[in-house]
């Protein structure tokens, strides 16, 4: 009688030629292994690997990628030691437990959506100057903003990381508040603050190594760089902000005029 078949309780991952492997890297400043963890990387982050499944061999990744084994193992150890893979001894290779794709937000453009998207960010004070200083481009203006620079995670992970500035009179409102909740919802509840106009302006830039600590992503990654001002009915700035958000965790959503 045969053996009952023993069911593996880690799922193997998809094959290369399902998830977009690309033979035969060609040479260039940025080293073959580096290249390579980026592809397997976007594979994780993109929920086509899940948590718990097996990698491919070295010989798989080598012979997809066009490259010997020791620089396929090159980028595998590049990934576990950002912990996105865990490597067990005579098991293999697994996408850590705790490797799930992050959830995107819009990056909105009506400050009432915005004040939603913050509201369920969790924010953790990294400094805070309470004594006035002056906004950074506004060289030979009086101190009447207090500083806080803030990392704002979502689901318990990093989201992003941001310097803002808010007038001196609006934070003695609530000083308790804006200490330890997200400053955005708390301004635009406020009816009696005079916002006339909201202005943010993206770009898209890499991580610096500060802010790739910060957010847990490779130094160099895509992020997306937000300035974002808030002014009232006579010019005054009462919010200014410069964010960079990790650039997975982003979307920007146009409806485009006809």
């Amino acid at each position: 009688m045969n053996a009952p078949e023993v069911p593996n309780r880690k799922k193997k991952a998809r094959s290369a030629s399902k998830n977009g492997g690309h033979k035969a890297i060609p040479s260039g400043p940025i080293p073959r292994y580096v290249i390579i963890a980026d592809r397997l990387r976007q594979r994780v982050e993109s929920g086509i690997w899940h948590a718990g499944e097996t990698l491919p061999s070295l010989h798989s990744l080598a012979s997809e990628f066009g490259v010997a084994r020791p620089t396929a193992r090159q980028a595998v150890q590049l990934l576990v030691k950002e912990g996105l893979l865990s490597s067990q001894r005579g098991q293999g290779t697994f996408v850590s437990a705790t490797a799930t794709p992050i959830k995107t937000t819009p990056l909105e453009t009506s400050l009432y959506e915005l004040a939603q998207t913050y509201r369920v960010l969790v924010p953790r004070i990294l400094e805070i100057d309470e004594v006035p200083r002056a906004l950074p481009s506004a060289m030979g203006q009086p101190p009447q903003y207090i500083y806080m620079r803030r990392l704002h995670s979502l689901d318990g992970r990093p989201y992003c990381v941001i310097s803002l500035y808010i007038a001196e009179h609006i934070f003695k409102l609530a000083p308790g508040k804006f200490r330890s909740e997200p400053v955005i919802p708390l301004m635009v509840a406020n009816k009696s603050l005079d916002i006339a106009q909201a202005r943010q302006t993206l770009s898209i830039g890499t991580a610096d190594a500060e802010t790739a600590t910060l957010l847990g992503i490779p130094v160099g990654a895509p992020v997306a760089n937000v300035i974002r001002t808030f002014t009232s009915s006579d010019g005054s700035v009462l919010y200014y902000a410069e964010v960079a958000y990790r650039g997975d965790g982003i979307r920007l959503e146009i409806d485009l005029k006809s």
